[in-house]
């Protein structure tokens, strides 16, 4: 082997290549994968009408998978099944992307409707 020169005539053993199974292994938080998907979830759903909770997330990691569980309200009237799959979306390629982890199953749970129109003002029923 041969030295190198570095920076301010410093003299610096070349970098020895370190095969890929003696390397180190990088693993993600649990908590950071829910913060992702909470995030992520976030970003679909949007601002909602009144004092609404942001998306809470749970998730179950395994090995380099995940499976992921959003409670979230919604608007309403929308068409919910599509804001769910929008969620979905958004959650698993956010935490493929950001987590480089297989995302088994996203599983929506709707908390709560959060109506456009609260009763008593314009366009809201009244009884």
């Amino acid at each position: 082997m041969t030295a190198m020169s570095g920076a301010a005539g410093e003299v610096r053993e070349p970098a020895t290549v370190v095969a890929p199974g003696e390397r180190g292994a990088l693993r993600i938080g649990d908590k950071v994968v829910a913060k992702i998907a909470a995030q992520a979830a976030r970003e679909a759903v949007g601002p909602l009408p009144g004092p609404a909770a942001p998306p809470s997330t749970g998730v179950v990691v395994h090995r380099d998978s995940v499976r992921v569980l959003v409670h979230l309200e919604l608007g309403y009237p929308s068409d919910i099944p599509a804001r769910c799959r929008a969620v979905r979306h958004q959650v698993t390629d956010r935490v493929t992307t950001l987590a480089g982890m297989a995302v088994r199953e996203v599983t929506v749970r709707v908390e709560r409707l959060h109506p456009a129109h609260p009763r008593g003002t314009a366009g809201g029923r009244t009884r």
